[in-house]
């Protein structure tokens, strides 16, 4: 079967299995510099993935519903606060477009399909992760090397690797992640592995930032008996709303803490032994939510897979 052949099947099943919801229209961003859709034979709902060169190896990916990003080591040089939080861009069309947004030089602008106004820095973004040590989250630097597993159209995955940091003075640290994005839904799954000098358990946060639309919290939502938590975010008049979720297996939650710039989900893992959780996002301003109700209507719908 040819991948075009691949996407039309992709999007013959969403038409079927998944009705269009009765959403109401939103004004949208003013245009700044239009960008030229791809051609109707690639307007089809797909997943993606592609590492940048021209982005300092940025991993971009996305599906029909949502985008997302990581940075890689050779962005450190060009921008030090840079880490390994994980990104989220609202977007408005169910094609790829990360690639032509970026492109533009200008990102961070409405060109038609969507934009990038959430500011990782160095937070943990939409569910990255550190070592919860002496009440002090210890995170790693920018992804070392990246390999593409799957690049579409029904389903993208990758997997980043991560040197090793230090937990505090006597310990170091190092992760494997391995990311899944099918076509239809707004969460990657991650299963990640980290390793170790020391075989004692480590406590692991997963983190969604506080404030990366501006300089208002917006509102976090806990679950801890469903793991499942949810941040909603203060409207830009100009750009909307994001909002972002974890999911978490229950039985591996020790607590819920906070730090200056996350809200963190504490896990107790073993070195060197795979833990699945997932990590998604939305735009008020997308195809599928208007509300934080609809959001987290959504997220306590989903039926995630714990095993690794």
């Amino acid at each position: 079967m040819t991948v075009l052949s691949k996407i039309l099947l992709v999007s013959a099943f969403l038409c079927q299995a998944t009705p269009a919801l009765a959403i109401e229209p939103v004004p949208m961003p003013k245009i700044v510099k239009p960008v030229e859709p791809p051609a109707d034979n690639a307007r089809a709902p797909a997943a993606f993935v592609t590492i940048a060169p021209y982005r300092y190896d940025d991993v971009l990916w996305e599906n029909d519903r949502t985008a997302h990003r990581l940075y890689g080591h050779a962005l450190e040089a060009y921008e030090p606060p840079s880490g390994s939080g994980m990104d989220a861009w609202g977007k408005n069309v169910r094609w790829p477009f990360m690639e032509r947004q970026l492109h533009t030089g200008q990102q961070h602008d409405y060109h038609g399909e969507g934009l990038d106004f959430y500011d990782v820095g160095g937070t943990r973004g939409m569910g990255g992760l550190g070592i919860w040590y002496d009440n002090k989250l210890w995170t790693s630097r920018n992804y070392v090397k990246a390999r593409i597993l799957n690049p579409g159209p029904t389903e993208a995955s990758f997997e980043v690797d991560y040197a090793p940091w230090p937990v505090d003075v006597g310990r170091k640290v190092w992760e494997t992640r391995r990311l899944t994005l099918p076509v239809g839904t707004n969460f990657t799954r991650m299963v990640s592995t980290i390793s170790s000098d020391s075989q004692a358990p480590l406590v692991v946060g997963i983190g969604l930032e506080k404030k990366p639309t501006g300089q208002q919290k917006g509102t976090f939502t806990a679950d801890r008996a469903t793991g499942r938590f949810a941040w909603w975010g203060p409207t830009d008049p100009e750009k909307g709303t994001m909002g972002t979720a974890v999911m978490v297996d229950p039985a591996m939650i020790t607590d819920v803490k906070e730090d200056g710039d996350n809200y963190l989900v504490l896990i107790t893992v073993t070195p060197g032994k795979p833990f699945v959780y997932y990590a998604g996002a939305a735009w008020d301003k997308g195809l599928d939510f208007r509300t934080q109700a609809d959001w987290l209507a959504y997220v306590r719908a989903q039926t995630p897979d714990f095993k690794p």
